[in-house]
Formats: C-alpha cells, structure tokens, sequence
C-alpha cells in the first residue's frame, strides 16, 4: 500500500538504487564517487562542482584523486588469497600502487584484522599519509600458510579534483533548506548508502512540490567534501535557513535526532515536534561535536542551524566500518519511513509562522463564527477547539505555531488547522502586518 507521499515505493526503489551502488568502490575521489552520481541522476538532476588537488580549504587541502582498478595477494600457485573483486574493503582506502613479492612475515605488517571479531573484513583508509594495505577477515589471515606472496596494487593517486553534487529545488524563497549526505564509503549500507539513497528519494519526491524554501540536496564526501561545499559556498551562507544532515538511516531501529550546535534552532524543534507527533519511538539527543557531515556546518566559525538525523547511529549496531554492514541489514519500510519522516519536517518548516490575534482582549466569540461546537451539532472536536483557543491565546507576534504546538502538546498539523480557520474568520493575521489588533473596550 502506498501513502499519501508515495513512500512506499521510494523505499522500493531506494534500496534497489542501494544495490547498484554497493559494488562501487566509493573514496573522497575519483571513479567510483562520478559512478555513483551517475546512478543518482537517473533519478534526479545534479549539478556537480569540482574542487582541483592541492586547493586550500580552510585548514585542509584537497587531497590527489586516487582511482583503483585491480588489487591482490596471490599464493605461489597464482590463487588469490586476498581478492579486491570480491570485497572493496579489501584495500585500504587511498592506498598507493604496489608490485612486490614478500614473505609472510613481511607482508603481515600491512594486513588489518580485527581478531574479536574474526569473521568480518574491517573498513579503513588512509586519505591524508601516503601508504598502502590490505584489510581481511582474522580467520582468512590465520589460514595463510608462510611463504612468499605476490602483492599488487593497481592504483593512481595524482593531482585531480574532487567532485560534489547537489540538487537545487527553487521555492518562493531564497531561505533554503540544505540536505547534506556523505558519498564517501565503499561496501558500507547502512553508513553511506542508506543516506544516499533517502536523500535521492526525497530529492524525487520535493521535485514534484511547489515549495516555499528553496531546497538543496548535497552529496559530497565526509568532511572534506562539506568543508569544500562550505568553501565555495561563503557568499551565500545567509540564505542557509534550515539543514539536516543524514546518515544511518537504512534500517528499522527507532529515529534518533541530533540537535544542531544552537541547540534550539527552528529545525531542532521542528524535528522534534514531527517525531513527538508521529508516535514513533525516538530519542533526541544533544549537540555533540562526534558525527558526521554537520561537524563541519556546526563548527564555531559557521555555527549553521544543522541537526542530524538518523534511525540506529554509527556507533551502536553490530558491524559498523566492517563487511557486516551489507544489504542484508537494510529494509525497504525503514527507508520508506525515512523519507516520510523528512517530508514531514519540511512540512512543518515550509508552513510555521508567527501570526497575531487580531482581537486580544478577552476570547473573541468564536460561536458566532462557525468555530465552535453548538447545541446543534459539532463544527470540530474537542482536540480542534482546544487549538483554537490555544492559538488565539500565543499569537502575540512572537510565537511560532511550532512554538504553540510545542508548549500546548497538540499534534502540529491541528494548531496549522487552528490557525488557517482563524485566519480565514480574520481573528489572525501575519506577525508583520500593518493592521493592528481591534482597541480594547473602554
């Protein structure tokens, strides 16, 4: 069954756009992330920028593109023991090309296991420190025989460029709303691909809205690729209204929303309120500068009203950075959910206002209006007239309706409601109009 937003399908058809991109061997550059573009443009347009190798971005400098295309360590017999065709995450990120053959002993230096867990090949890179290495299961690496070995690295690393997307949704407004994900990991679905492909699919379903804000989806890689965006976005920085940022959104676990650095930014609270009304079980945790994309919107310097969120964070499930974060953890519904839940958020941001009551003294006779319930038969529920009233009662010019549904706990799309029918009745008016409130009686 589908929703009203057609979600259900976009979780179809995020995971399946997870699938394809799955064996994309994803770093800060190179093939891999124009590969992954690609496949998101199918879906929806991007525009994509390019940042040139050894430009200084703030206190970092965009790193040589690396492409790889072959990796192995093979048996005196030819056989590979360490194969990079059947795993990505069989070479260590950035590593440098290499033709070599050595011992055992030797070539153990350059092997990462993570012998607790002896089943799961770890994820590890070394973006910024010139070396190379290959990561493997420990019992993969306890059954290698001693002897020499073949080890190859087909790789490039040399000056290029760095390359982020972005979908750019024109609203009424120049105020936009900025969707920031990482496009960064290779072989990893719930960190990375799961934000990729809800991100996509939001996009999708924004581009057929008529949209107040102007909204802005951005796929770049982790950290440097936010901080490039931030880079050679400085100028336009004061139209930066709202922003999330997403990650680890691809299973069923309960929402969990991080607030921005502000702590009590309009997204903070729209957010919260979405997740408070939806019934769904949740947390919202305070600012913290461990994460992901939004410790760069966040930093002092910036301190943009970025929150984050996500279903099961990168921390707390079993096989976070190693092989057993793979499709099998994903799920259609929670995806589909996930899109849902952020449509909801900008809901409430495209539609909160600040309105005044345009007769504060004493109740306005709401009866007479059509607005209450009489002996005759009910106009609206008991929850509709206590919005009514709780509306007409904050409306003093500087309460926000979310402001109003937040102190009240009436569900927000009730105080909206409330609010249009007192407006139509002309009970309410906008927070910077000219017209001012009816004279108190003498």
């Amino acid at each position: 069954m589908v929703d009203a937003h057609g979600t259900d399908a976009l979780g179809s058809e995020a995971y399946a756009l997870m699938e394809r991109l799955y064996p994309l061997c994803r770093s800060l550059t190179g093939d891999g992330v124009h590969a992954t573009f690609d496949a998101i443009e199918d879906h929806i347009p991007l525009t994509r920028t390019e940042i040139a190798s050894g430009t200084h971005v703030f206190d970092w400098v965009v790193p040589d593109e690396w492409n790889i295309r072959d990796a192995y360590v093979a048996a005196r017999d030819g056989s590979r023991v360490i194969d990079f065709r059947r795993s990505t995450l069989h070479v260590v990120g950035y590593s440098e090309p290499v033709r070599a053959h050595m011992p055992l002993e030797e070539l153990r230096t350059r092997l990462h296991t993570l012998p607790e867990r002896p089943d799961v090949i770890p994820y590890r890179t070394s973006y910024y420190h010139r070396t190379w290495g290959f990561c493997l299961a420990h019992r993969d690496l306890e059954a290698l025989p001693p002897g020499d070995y073949d080890v190859v690295i087909d790789s490039s690393l040399e000056p290029g460029r760095l390359t982020f997307a972005e979908l750019l949704l024109e609203g009424e407004l120049d105020d936009e709303v900025v969707i920031s994900t990482y496009v960064c990991h290779p072989a990893l679905a719930h960190d990375n691909l799961s934000g990729i492909a809800v991100a996509t699919m939001l996009g999708r379903a924004l581009s057929q809205r008529r949209l107040r804000h102007s909204i802005r989806i951005v796929f770049a890689p982790g950290t440097i690729g936010p901080l490039c965006w931030l880079h050679a976005n400085r100028d336009r920085l004061g139209r930066f209204a709202h922003g999330l940022a997403i990650s680890c959104i691809g299973d069923d676990g309960d929402f969990t929303y991080k607030r921005s650095r502000r702590g009590d930014a309009a997204i903070d609270r729209a957010a919260a309120l979405v997740l408070r009304d939806s019934g769904r079980p949740h947390r919202v945790l305070e600012w913290d500068p461990w994460g992901g994309d939004e410790r760069q919107f966040c930093s002092p310097g910036f301190n943009l009203p970025m929150g984050t969120l996500q279903r099961t964070p990168h921390a707390e499930y079993d096989g976070y950075h190693t092989s057993a974060d793979s499709l099998d953890r994903m799920s259609p519904a929670g995806m589909a959910d996930a899109v849902r839940a952020l449509l909801d958020v900008i809901d409430v941001l495209e539609t909160d206002r600040t309105l005044v009551n345009r007769s504060p003294f004493g109740e306005p006779q709401l009866g007479r209006r059509g607005l209450f319930r009489t002996s005759g038969g009910a106009v609206a529920t008991p929850a509709d007239e206590r919005a009514l009233l709780w509306v007409l009662n904050q409306s003093d010019g500087d309460a926000s309706l979310v402001d109003i549904a937040g102190r009240s706990g009436i569900a927000y799309p009730v105080i909206r409601r409330a609010a249009e029918r007192l407006e139509q009745v002309e009970l309410l008016g906008p927070a910077w109009s000219a017209a001012t409130p009816d004279p108190a009686p003498r």
